[in-house]
């Protein structure tokens, strides 16, 4: 049985994405490609790596933009056939359905409130009500609006699971301990975040940033999260 980890491939270059997936793929069957690599190389670049390797794609794209336009790129990467593609909940009600009706095979993920926002940050940008007020209102929101995942911080995610029981839930911001946070604000380790109710957690460069051009420094991390995860 597969690990519940999406590993974030946050790189440019095809043959680094590649490689990572390689070392990982025993333990991991979920792939999350970003802006990073998609505005370098678009559906190309994901194409050639699916050659390589076959993998659950989640697309991170965090589409924000008028309902029509969103319609629009969403159908535009449908061929893709991400398993789950982002876009933020904040785009409202009428942009996330345009989006779940484009991607019909597929689930609309709904990015509540970043994890690097703490909650000083939040509220210097306006924002009157807490991280976990805002994150239950924005999934509840993009849940009647047909989102079938949403991603949230580990400490929001219990709050959304008493919302559904059937919604995928996504947590980033998790490290193992004695990881560098960087520039996550709100974290938990990834057993953690499971117990609170995550169905998925992302995590990138506490495993990608051993790769040294072997795989083995990679799959002794990924070892060490899965024996924290029993």
């Amino acid at each position: 049985m597969k690990l519940p980890i999406i590993l974030a491939l946050d790189t440019k270059e095809v043959a680094q994405a590649a490689s990572w997936i390689k070392a990982a793929k025993e333990s991991i069957s979920h792939f999350k490609i970003g802006l990073e690599f998609y505005l370098r190389h678009g559906a190309k670049g994901i194409e050639r790596l699916r050659d390589e390797s076959d993998f659950e794609l989640f697309l991170d794209l965090k589409l924000y933009d008028i309902p029509n336009t969103v319609k629009g790129a969403v159908e535009s990467v449908a061929s893709l056939s991400p398993k789950f593609l982002t876009v933020h909940a904040a785009g409202g009600n009428k942009m996330i359905k345009a989006a779940v009706d484009a991607l019909p095979n597929g689930s609309i993920t709904a990015v509540t409130v970043l994890t690097s926002f703490s909650e000083l940050d939040f509220a210097a940008m306006g924002q009157k009500n807490s991280i976990e007020e805002t994150t239950k209102s924005w999934a509840q929101m993009a849940l009647s609006s047909g989102a079938s995942s949403l991603v949230c911080s580990p400490f929001e995610v219990s709050a959304l699971r008493s919302l559904s029981t059937t919604a995928t839930l996504i947590t980033p911001g998790v490290r193992v301990e004695g990881d560098a946070a960087g520039d996550q604000a709100r974290i938990m380790s990834p057993s953690q975040a499971i117990s609170a109710g995550a169905d998925l957690v992302v995590i990138g460069r506490p495993i990608t940033s051993l790769w040294d051009g072997s795989d083995l420094k990679m799959r002794k991390k990924i070892e060490q999260i899965a024996s924290t995860l029993g």
